[in-house]
């Protein structure tokens, strides 16, 4: 059919003009175009991999992790595990997930900031950002060599209650492992992590999103399954008048709403932005008149993004295994190990009104901190000063940077306030309704917005393609923004 505009005519293909806008319709589009389904289809088969070499132990491995760990071992790995795409009560060959390669990266990104070298390297494009990437991939295999080294050690050898978690056949007269298969079982799991990393790149360039944030997501909804497994198991199909540890009609309800509220409060201030009106200067080319447009600066609520609830998470784990550790080796009856095991216990108690004020105090401090690493106002207005643009009231330099860092600190404090509160929604789900802290973890906290961001992430990927090809992006009409990426 023809479309008339303007005097030109111009050929629109009947499926792109389409007013069908069900989701099916939109998966068929997607499956419909070669390229695209090649990309989607080559992520999922990389996604797969992953799962499967997931459930491959070590071949020195008796038994996992998780049928003898208590306390504040089980909730240390409980919580790594959320944003390392692998399970440390299982002993696996991607048993250190993807988190060194997170850690070196983390660990770059903070040293550009404050190491004049790395922060030149970083301004020189593409070339500085390739170098970047070789170093973070050395770095991720030190790290992996510490950590596992560390794990097989202190986990596997020593067992959380003191016992071995090694098969007997690999250990030597001293009950220890032999020294050949401790070099094995290092060399296995920092493999398994460069593997991952290797997977996560294959995504970023052949595949569709982000490799490694796919991974972390991946392994968070596996976890899915066995949670609702775990909700219906022990669902009563009568009223139970929201009685504590009892899941009943009525619970199931609030659940169900509840998870929908903190879903959509998460998607909108994922996408929220504080809009600065700008505007590019005028100048004259002969007899034209250049420049003149009203444009806008879009600042995140969100700036920081999961860091500082990853951060506080992990501080927060530190204290609690520490000092379980450090009470373990005095007498039971000594002052020593009660002081000890007072703060361990403090510290592993997630429903106490310490731990969950201390939570969000450090969260807060995190938003700021990582924030103003990522954030240089200073840059920002230098950029617009150069481009010719500025913000209406504030002349370019000393008072534009003043003013966007004002906006920044105002805007924080509403991401900060909103991240506290979704990190502590799992504990308040979990203290009232006495739901098991597996299914409550769903409603908010790293997994959550992990989730959430690399989803939408993912979708602007593919709508870029749809949008390229002449076809209604997934969604359009949703209002659009932009998405972090973990």
């Amino acid at each position: 059919m023809l479309t008339i505009s303007l005097g030109r005519a111009r050929r629109i293909h009947p499926a792109r003009s389409t007013t069908d806008g069900s989701m099916f319709e939109k998966l068929r589009i997607i499956f419909s175009i070669p390229e695209l389904r090649k990309k989607v289809m080559l992520t999922i088969g990389l996604l797969a991999i992953y799962r499967i070499g997931f459930h491959i132990p070590l071949p020195m491995i008796a038994t996992n992790l998780d049928s003898g760990a208590g306390g504040g071992a089980a909730d240390f790995f409980e919580k790594v595990s959320v944003f390392a795409a692998s399970d440390l009560r299982q002993a696996t060959i991607f048993g250190l997930g993807i988190m060194p390669y997170i850690s070196a990266s983390i660990i770059f990104q903070l040293l550009g900031s404050v190491y004049k070298p790395l922060e030149e390297l970083k301004k020189e494009g593409e070339a500085g950002r390739k170098k970047l990437n070789e170093y973070t991939r050395y770095l991720t295999v030190v790290i992996c060599l510490v950590q596992s080294y560390m794990y097989l050690k202190f986990m596997l050898m020593a067992g959380a209650n003191g016992q071995s978690s090694i098969n007997p056949n690999f250990m030597n007269a001293n009950e220890q492992l032999f020294f050949g298969w401790q070099i094995v079982a290092v060399l296995v799991m920092t493999t398994g992590t460069v593997f991952l990393m290797w997977l996560g790149e294959q995504i970023d360039e052949y595949g569709i999103g982000n490799g490694i944030s796919l991974l972390i997501m991946a392994g968070i909804l596996a976890q899915m399954p066995k949670a609702l497994y775990e909700l219906v198991l022990g669902m009563k199909t009568e009223l139970t008048g929201l009685a504590k540890g009892q899941v009943g009609i009525e619970t199931l309800i609030i659940l169900v709403v509840l998870f929908v509220v903190v879903v959509f409060g998460v998607v909108f201030i994922t996408l929220g932005q504080r809009k600065i009106p700008t505007q590019s200067a005028k100048f004259t080319r002969g007899r034209r008149v250049y420049g003149g447009t009203r444009q806008h600066l879009p600042l995140r609520i969100n700036q920081a993004g999961v860091m500082p609830i990853i951060f506080a998470s992990s501080l927060l784990m530190i204290p609690g295994v520490l000092f379980g550790f450090l009470a373990g080796q005095f007498a039971s009856d000594g002052a020593l190990f009660r002081g000890f095991n007072l703060i361990s216990l403090t510290m592993s108690d997630q429903t106490s009104y310490f731990f969950n004020l201390l939570y969000v105090g450090l969260i807060f401090f995190f938003c700021y901190f990582w924030t103003a690493i990522t954030f240089n106002p200073k840059e920002m207005s230098d950029n617009l000063r150069d481009s010719g643009t500025f913000i209406p009231g504030y002349r370019p330099g000393r008072r534009t940077t003043d003013y966007l860092e004002k906006v920044m600190v105002r805007i924080t404090y509403v991401g900060a306030a909103f991240l506290g509160l979704i990190a502590i929604v799992p504990t308040i789900v979990y203290g009232s309704l006495g739901v098991p802290y597996s299914i409550a973890g769903f409603y908010g906290g790293t997994g959550l917005l992990i989730a959430v961001s690399v989803a939408f992430d993912l979708v602007q990927k593919i709508d870029s393609h749809l949008v390229m090809r002449n076809y209604r992006g997934l969604l359009e009409g949703a209002g659009g923004g932009t998405s972090p990426v973990v």
